[in-house]
Parts: structure tokens; C-alpha cells; sequence
């Protein structure tokens, strides 16, 4: 009866023919019933057998599938973005690491945000409005921790080439070599991008490998926004959302710091990942 409570487990709801998302222990308990395993079980004595064995199904974890394969190829890719994120950089140059957040969102409130008081925490109302979004080009340089922000009503090529100007008129022409680095949608590499950039040879375009968003670290700072800025938004209108993230920089370069990369880094994550694709390898001949 136990090997029949861990079949089911490693099996999807699905394909015992129940319209179930996930297993729990009453619904196992159910089915070995169903299946005339048992006459009765009780979920408890289900729920024993499934911590015997290690087994949680009624828990998830969301992972992505790999557009490519994790080769020699991807090893070698990683390692040069680690390499540009941790090498010393030569007097005039520097690296970017650029991304947008997209369709920020102002949320005006009927009723003004209330502050803390003793006992009593912030509150926020729970109703909004609809009045636009906004999309935040920015980057972020890697050995600063400076960052640069345009703020637009769309996301295209040119929007970014409106950061990658705005990053020309600003940064000093001392600065020779201005290392991109971006993921892999179409808006960093179009044919404007390209025509632009073969126009401005002091920038060079670098691209993380497909689904491997960790290694921007603009994606980190993102994170800091998100939490410290844009946590509960309410702004009167595009505008003020807009002014509201401007402000958000120009006080964050203030106290700008860089984050933390270190070759070891990546060889972590690439043993990682090796340790997994050689699990994933010796499950699937047992699977067939």
C-alpha cells in the first residue's frame, strides 16, 4: 500500500483522471480508495508514508526550462559575462548593465496615504484608479553603482536609444570604452540599435545568456526601487510617478555603491548547474 501512496505522489493528478492541480493528503487518501487499494485510509497515515519517503506534492517550485542547452558553449558565455563584471577595468572604460522595468503603474488612491502612528502601521487604500504607465530605461554602472534613468510612454528601440544617448551626453568622452550589457530581447540589438551603435564606437554591446537575467545586475538595483520607492505606488498622475523615480536616483547617487561579484560566483553557479543537469540525466533513463 506505501509503493502505491508514493506512485501516486510522483505522479501529476492528471494522470490518475482528476481535475487536480496538485496532491494533498486527503485527496491521496481518496484516490487509493478510487483505485480499491484500500478499503479506508486516513490522510494522517497518508501523510506519515509521504515523510517517510521525502515526499511533499501539495508543495511547488516554479523553475524555467532552458532555450539552450547548458553546454561548453554556455560555460564559456557565463564565464565571460563574470569576466566583464569582475575583471579590473582600464583607465576610461566602464560597464553598464541596462534593463527596463516596464508598465509602472501610478495608482492614484481615493483617500491619501496615512503614516504610522503608535500601534498602527502605514495605510494605504485599497482602491485605485487607472491612469497610465510609465516604462524606466536604466543603467547601471557596475563599478559605481551610479545609475541612469529615462523615464517613457513606450518600450522600443527608440526609447533605449534614448538611454544610450542620454548616456553618451553624459558620460565624459575620457571614458573610451563603454562596455552594454543586456539581455536578449529585440529592443538592445534591432537594426537602430545596431546603426547606432556602429555610429558610436565607444559603445560595445554585451548580452547575458537567454533566461539568465541574475547576471544583470541592473535586475538587483531593480529590486531596490521596487522595494523602497515603488512598494505601495500612489501618485497623482504619470508625472509625479516619473518625478517621483528621478528623485529616487538622483538620492541614490548620492550614497551609490556597487554590488558584490566575484569570480567564485559564478563557479558556484556553475557547479550548480552541472550537479543539476547531471541529476536530470541519470532520472530521465530511469523515467523511459
Amino acid at each position: 500500500m506505501a509503493l502505491h501512496v508514493v506512485r501516486l505522489a510522483c505522479e501529476l493528478p492528471e494522470q490518475a483522471g482528476r481535475s487536480l492541480s496538485q496532491w494533498d493528503c486527503a485527496e491521496l487518501a481518496r484516490q487509493l480508495v478510487i483505485d480499491a487499494v484500500v478499503a479506508a485510509i486516513s490522510p494522517q497515515t497518508v501523510r506519515r508514508i509521504l515523510a517517510a519517503n521525502r515526499l511533499r506534492p501539495w508543495r511547488q517550485h516554479v523553475w524555467l526550462h532552458p532555450r539552450t542547452p547548458r553546454d561548453a558553449a554556455f560555460a564559456a558565455h557565463v564565464r565571460a559575462v563574470g569576466d566583464l563584471l569582475t575583471r579590473l577595468l582600464a583607465e576610461g572604460e566602464v560597464v553598464l548593465s541596462l534593463d527596463e522595468m516596464t508598465s509602472l503603474q501610478p495608482r492614484p488612491r481615493r483617500v491619501a496615504t496615512r503614516p504610522a502612528r503608535p500601534g498602527r502601521p502605514i495605510q494605504v487604500e485599497h482602491e485605485y484608479q487607472r491612469a497610465g504607465a510609465t516604462h524606466l530605461f536604466a543603467a547601471f554602472d557596475t563599478r559605481s553603482g551610479q545609475v541612469y534613468g529615462v523615464t517613457t510612454r513606450r518600450k522600443r528601440q527608440v526609447e533605449y536609444l534614448s538611454l544610450l544617448e542620454h548616456l553618451d551626453r553624459t558620460i565624459p568622452a575620457s571614458v573610451t570604452a563603454i562596455h552594454l550589457l543586456a539581455d536578449n530581447v529585440s529592443v538592445h540589438h534591432g537594426k537602430l540599435v545596431q546603426q547606432w551603435l556602429a555610429a558610436h564606437p565607444r559603445f560595445v554591446a554585451h548580452f547575458t545568456p537567454v533566461h539568465c537575467s541574475w547576471m544583470n545586475p541592473v535586475e538587483q538595483w531593480f529590486g531596490i526601487l521596487r522595494r523602497k520607492r515603488l512598494r505601495s505606488p500612489n501618485f497623482a498622475d504619470l508625472a509625479a510617478l516619473q518625478r517621483a523615480i528621478h528623485q529616487f536616483i538622483t538620492e541614490w547617487n548620492e550614497i551609490a555603491h556597487p554590488f558584490r561579484w566575484t569570480a567564485r560566483s559564478f563557479d558556484k553557479i556553475l557547479a550548480k548547474i552541472d550537479a543539476a543537469l547531471a541529476a536530470e540525466a541519470a532520472i530521465l533513463p530511469d523515467a523511459a
